[in-house]
Formats: structure tokens, C-alpha cells, sequence
């Protein structure tokens, strides 16, 4: 049989393309450690810090950008603070909702350089919960943070970003739903 070699070869590249495929995930999330990229911070409430470094100070900037057509302007107060590692710092945010109808934010946070993000630690942050507008509603976010005592020391300025959505249908078909699994 002439493609019985053919049909093997192409079998084992198959094979050999799924297997890089689930592959993938794990060899960039490696990727990411290395480099620095994609610094997902924890979404968990942090407890509380119980010793500061007052030798140390790190400079902590923050950027907000809203995700294609949210309607959400979003700004911290400062753009930078410096603190000491294991210091509570408390950094004042304002959102506005820049439609004239009710909407649902949702901030998505990011920390670079990426190996720094586990050593921010948030214990009160807008990002934590879907956030309700009515029409052009403007509200105020305390963010409350420090970073952690062992972040390495190479490590002297850190950037906070958020990115905004708008997930107001996502909110109301869940809504719908959850209403029709009751009813």
C-alpha cells in the first residue's frame, strides 16, 4: 500500500500538533514567569500587613484604560505614591458612567513588571465586585493596598493597571436566566 506511509506520517503529525496544543498553556504561563508579562495580581481579599520596611520605598503608578466602547471613565486621584514595603496606602479612584443608561463595570487589574503582581496585595479594591451605574452616575472607589515586605529587591517601581469593561448584558442575560431556572 503506497499511503500507508502517508496516512502514518500524517498521523503522527496530528498527533503531534494536539499534543503542542495543550502544551500551549502551560509553556506561556512560563513564558510569562520569565519575562515579566501578564501580572494577574490576586483577586482575593489580602490580610492585613504586620511588619514594615521603612529602608525601602517603592514607587507605585497607576493607569486605567476603558475596553472598546465602555462608557466608563475611570481615574485615580494620584498617579503614583511612594511607599514602604508592608505600608497601608489608601488611593481614592473615580469612575464615571459616561452613558445616559444604567450600566454594570467590571475593572480587570494587571501589575508590571509581571513577577511583581504577587506581592501587591489589595484589601479593598473596586476590582473585587461587579460595579452598578445608573445614567451618568459619578462614584468614588478607595483602593487599599501594600506591597509585601519580600519583594525582591530589584524591584523598584511597580505600575497597577485596569482595564475597564462594560458588562452590563452579560449582567442582565445572566439575570434572565437565573429568573427563568427559578420560575
Amino acid at each position: 500500500m503506497p499511503h500507508s506511509s502517508l496516512l502514518k506520517k500524517l498521523t503522527l503529525v496530528v498527533i503531534g500538533m494536539f499534543a503542542f496544543a495543550f502544551a500551549l498553556v502551560p509553556l506561556y504561563d512560563v513564558f510569562c514567569d520569565v519575562t515579566g508579562l501578564n501580572g494577574k495580581p490576586s483577586l482575593e481579599v489580602a490580610t492585613e500587613s504586620n511588619k514594615v520596611l521603612t529602608s525601602r520605598t517603592v514607587d507605585v503608578s497607576f493607569t486605567t484604560h476603558s475596553q472598546r466602547n465602555a462608557p466608563f471613565e475611570v481615574n485615580s486621584r494620584q498617579y503614583s505614591v511612594n511607599v514602604s514595603p508592608g505600608e497601608m496606602v489608601e488611593v481614592k479612584f473615580s469612575a464615571k458612567n459616561l452613558s445616559s443608561e444604567a450600566r454594570v463595570m467590571q475593572a480587570v487589574p494587571s501589575v508590571s513588571p509581571g513577577k511583581a503582581a504577587k506581592y501587591l496585595h489589595k484589601m479593598a479594591c473596586f476590582c473585587f465586585d461587579q460595579q452598578p451605574f445608573s445614567a451618568n452616575q459619578e462614584v468614588e472607589f478607595t483602593l487599599v493596598f501594600y506591597v509585601d515586605t519580600e519583594l525582591p529587591e530589584e524591584i523598584e517601581e511597580l505600575t497597577l493597571s485596569y482595564t475597564v469593561f462594560d458588562i452590563s448584558e452579560a449582567t442582565a442575560s445572566n439575570t434572565v436566566a437565573a429568573k427563568q431556572q427559578a420560575g
